[in-house]
């Protein structure tokens, strides 16, 4: 690869679909330190408003303390960047407490027992911040970036963007799980219910036909982004706009987490197990449902996105509704043609915000992630990257589903059109919600 090509146009467009300008080879370097700069500092405003307490604690085996991820995205750049340029590790039993899943690594902290590290103290994980980050800008900012290099420092981003979700949905998470319902942030959050569209969707044509799926050409994406490759899809439809919580309520109403025709097998089981009643952080006061948010608790807003429902909870909602979810494929097409993303983590919201245009696809982008009908595996021809950074994406590629378009919980650059999230189907703590589509 050039280094144009790695380092001029790594970074792939927006979530408006928007390309970068390109940038001459000494601009696009000092661009990368920037960048790098402003990501790092982004986690730390994010972690600033918790005690050294609940940066500790785990509420649940699948979410991990907020000091866990500020010292595992560090542990990045040091293990995949700095280490093979010469660099000493700060502490070498970092490697042990903060890799994740990197097999070819070596032995790591078990995921669930994540939050019995008291020590090192959240004050030395940022010194080791603080450390990693000087040897980064002092190699970052030499007068040459080789092409190597700075496809790993972006991929460093993108992870490290991750992490600042994750920091975000955990924290929601362990705060739902103290009787004080305490809110990240005070004051409420900004509801944009002017001029919200209440009416019934509109469900949009959309043609069949071959179709260009998947990454190409420069750019930064993720390895499970690529190869492109055409796929066959017939005539559908897709709804203008995600839906809301009003009509969650309905299908609540008329008994949809008690009827099992409109269930998968394993999703009626889980539910049943579980006691599914209503989306994760609802609750019922007296005759209305409330919800749970990093702003704290707020009756449920009914024009709002419907958000942390699961993969089962979305299917039979579809079900119900008389329709079914978009495959990844139909979602990705559609995409292409958006123009208007919703709430993102750089508003500061933390809140999906109803549709205030009913005019044309909606919502594609921001608000709430989307589960797709697909199964995340490998496109035709796919190839995880060489050594531990090819265990980033492809070995989870068994018992999950696709996901599309980012949350409010998603920085905004950090999402594309070809960007393909993935979960569990039971799994609700992400800010995943439903578009509805048909045939």
């Amino acid at each position: 690869m050039t280094e144009r090509s790695s380092v001029v146009e790594m970074f792939a467009e927006d979530a408006t679909g928007d390309a970068p300008e390109p940038a001459s080879p000494a601009k696009a370097r000092r661009e990368l330190l920037e960048r790098f700069v402003e990501v790092r500092r982004g986690s730390e405003r994010l972690a600033a408003p918790l005690s050294a307490e609940d940066q500790l604690a785990q509420s649940m085996p699948d979410a991990s303390p907020t000091k866990w991820h500020l010292a595992h995205t560090t542990w990045f750049f040091e293990t995949f960047i700095l280490k093979p340029r010469g660099y000493a590790a700060f502490d070498p039993a970092f490697g042990y407490l903060f890799n994740s899943y990197y097999e070819a690594l070596g032995a790591r902290q078990p995921r669930p027992e994540r939050g019995l590290l008291t020590r090192p103290s959240s004050a030395e994980v940022m010194a080791y911040r603080r450390h990693v980050d000087a040897a980064m800008i002092e190699l970052l900012d030499r007068p040459s970036v080789d092409p190597e290099l700075a496809e790993l420092v972006v991929l460093g981003f993108a992870h490290e963007e991750q992490h600042q979700e994750l920091i975000l949905m955990d924290i929601q998470h362990l705060f739902a799980q103290n009787v004080l319902r305490p809110a990240y942030q005070t004051g409420p959050a900004a509801k944009a219910t002017q001029g919200a569209v209440s009416a019934a969707p509109t469900f949009i044509e959309r043609p069949g036909g071959l179709v260009e799926i998947g990454h190409h050409g420069d750019g930064f994406v993720f390895d499970n982004e690529r190869p492109s490759h055409l796929v066959h899809l017939a005539p559908h439809r897709l709804a203008n706009r995600l839906a809301t919580n009003a009509e969650w309520q309905a299908f609540m109403m008329d008994g949809g987490y008690g009827r099992p025709e409109l269930w998968l097998s394993d999703g009626w089981a889980c539910a049943r197990t579980n006691e599914w009643e209503a989306p994760l952080y609802w609750e019922r006061k007296a005759a209305a449902w409330w919800r749970f948010s990093l702003n704290g608790m707020a009756e449920v807003e009914p024009d709002a996105p419907v958000v942390h429902v699961s993969y089962y909870e979305a299917d039979a909602f579809a079900r119900w509704s008389g329709r079914r979810l978009p495959t990844e494929a139909e979602w990705e097409a559609a995409a292409h043609d958006a123009r208007r993303p919703g709430a993102f983590l750089d508003d500061g919201q933390f809140e999906p915000q109803p549709c205030t245009n009913g005019d044309g696809l909606a919502q594609m982008f921001g608000d709430v992630w989307e589960w797709t009908a697909s199964p995340y595996t490998g496109y035709p021809g796919y190839r995880p990257a060489e050594g531990a950074v090819g265990e980033y994406n492809g070995k989870f590629m068994i018992n999950q589903m696709v996901l599309r378009g980012g949350s409010c919980f998603t920085p905004r650059r950090h999402v594309r059109a070809t960007y393909r999230n993935f979960f569990a189907p039971h799994q609700r703590w992400q800010a995943a919600g439903v578009r509805l589509a048909d045939d």
